[in-house]
């Protein structure tokens, strides 16, 4: 719920709307009470015009507020447009968590609410009513319009910075790497017997032949699972869970996504199946988009989709796709530092109940590597990022887990010997092809590497 409500722009302006609400209610009979009791070097800052200019002066600031909300609203949805064509429509979250953005919104709706609320209660002494100007509340929302404008002056710069491709790949690249420190522990921090770790020598537990499929109620994008429902409902069922789709996955309702067993051989009676299945399927969210929530590949998903975006031939920008392989290689090397291996839980007795299954370095390396590759495999300077991103990948992750780096570059070598490129090219790929090799025997030589 908490991640739903960061990614979505109505909340903070909600609130914003809320909060005016009640201080143009309170302020006034604050305004009541101290009109008279305070000194005259306090009240000569407050509003001191008549009950028609204080109505004038309300009424233009929440003509003007409602204007300039109304631009802004038009120019964030611009924004989301552009960004959702231009880069990926999967990093209108990134721009939808910006506080800043939702910030501002609802500094102007609140002003605009707020000088409506006070406006009601500004008395003119017609139709035998006591004449009332509500003189610190009118300053109130003198200051909050002027912080609004302010607030104006910076959104627009915001958001120039912000629908800049570099400024929107470093939200990706942090972001990712928050979600990383978050979902993978790193090797030397592993727990190595309890619920959530799993050293590198654990074996998972596999299905036995007679294992019972699992699957959800809904369709949709694998967002989360309910870890310790999960547990719960196989320690009470006596019962070993596998969930074998990995979050970020489309998943089908009534399609098996995992499978569950006895621990102690005993087939389940029929009840205890039905509670299982339904326990199981609870546990497991679906949502219409993927999110960072439990997706450790979520990240590269972004900045691969940016990559091929920019190679695409209605853009042509291969040094976009370059910068977004740089990101890439250094959420890479991140993750080549953490343990990838299945999410094992286990009860109280340190038994294996759940498994969770997680990307390894292959899964991640091609989601980072083949699309780019295949779209840019005509740009020598994307060549030669692909190959220097092997490089960096081989130099920091540990020897067995060299394979699939091995495995990448002979993809990597065959693509560079199948272009038709400049001798001088295919000379300088062939040369940072060969510091790949070297980085992995634990060698780094300096050479050409632009």
């Amino acid at each position: 719920m908490r991640d739903t409500l960061r990614v979505q722009l109505w909340p903070v302006p909600m609130l914003g709307v809320v909060l005016a609400v009640a201080a143009g209610v309170a302020l006034p009979r604050l305004d009541e009470r101290l009109q008279h009791e305070l000194p005259s070097w306090l009240s000569d800052y407050f509003f001191g015009g008549s009950s028609d200019a204080a109505r004038a002066v309300l009424e233009a600031i929440a003509g003007s507020l409602i204007t300039v909300t109304a631009l802004t609203f038009s120019l964030t949805v611009l924004t989301l447009q552009l960004a959702s064509s231009q880069f990926s429509p999967r990093v209108l979250r990134t721009f939808n968590s910006d506080r800043y953005v939702q910030t501002t919104l609802a500094l102007f709706l609140a002003t605009f609410t707020y000088a409506l609320t006070v406006l009601r209660t500004v008395r003119t002494g017609e139709d035998e009513q006591a004449r009332f100007v509500p003189e610190l509340s009118v300053t109130v929302a003198f200051l909050l319009t002027l912080a609004s404008l302010l607030a104006l002056v910076l959104f627009l710069s915001h958001l120039a910075r912000e629908i800049r491709v570099e400024t929107m790949m470093s939200s990706i690249h942090s972001a990712a790497g928050r979600s990383l420190g978050r979902l993978l522990p790193k090797e030397e921090d592993t727990d190595r017997g309890g619920s959530g770790g799993a050293h590198p020598s654990d074996a998972p537990p596999k299905p036995p032949a007679g294992a019972l499929p699992l699957s959800v109620g809904s369709s949709g994008f694998f967002t989360s699972v309910d870890e310790a429902a999960l547990l719960r409902a196989a320690v009470e069922a006596d019962a070993v869970l596998l969930i074998d789709r990995l979050p970020g996955s489309s998943l089908i309702a009534a399609t098996p996504v995992g499978a569950a067993w006895p621990r102690a051989g005993e087939p389940f009676s029929p009840d205890a199946w039905t509670r299982l299945a339904e326990r199981a399927a609870k546990a497991v969210s679906t949502g219409p988009e993927r999110t960072g929530l439990q997706d450790i590949a979520f990240g590269l998903r972004q900045l691969t989709d940016i990559a091929t975006k920019a190679l695409s031939p209605g853009i042509n920008d291969p040094t976009t796709a370059v910068h977004a392989l740089s990101h890439s290689a250094a959420l890479l090397c991140e993750l080549a530092r953490h343990d990838l291996g299945p999410r094992l839980l286990r009860d109280d007795d340190r038994q294996v109940r759940v498994v969770l299954r997680r990307p390894g370095l292959e899964d991640l390396l091609d989601l980072a590597m083949t699309q780019p590759l295949r779209y840019g495999a005509a740009e020598p300077a994307v060549l030669a990022r692909l190959a220097m991103l092997l490089r960096e990948l081989a130099w920091n992750s540990a020897p067995d887990r060299h394979p699939p780096v091995v495995a990448a570059l002979a993809l990597l070598r065959s693509t560079i010997g199948a272009q038709n490129l400049h001798s001088t090219e295919y000379g300088r790929l062939t040369e940072l092809t060969g510091l790949v090799d070297e980085a992995l025997a634990g060698r780094w030589t300096h050479g050409r590497t632009r």
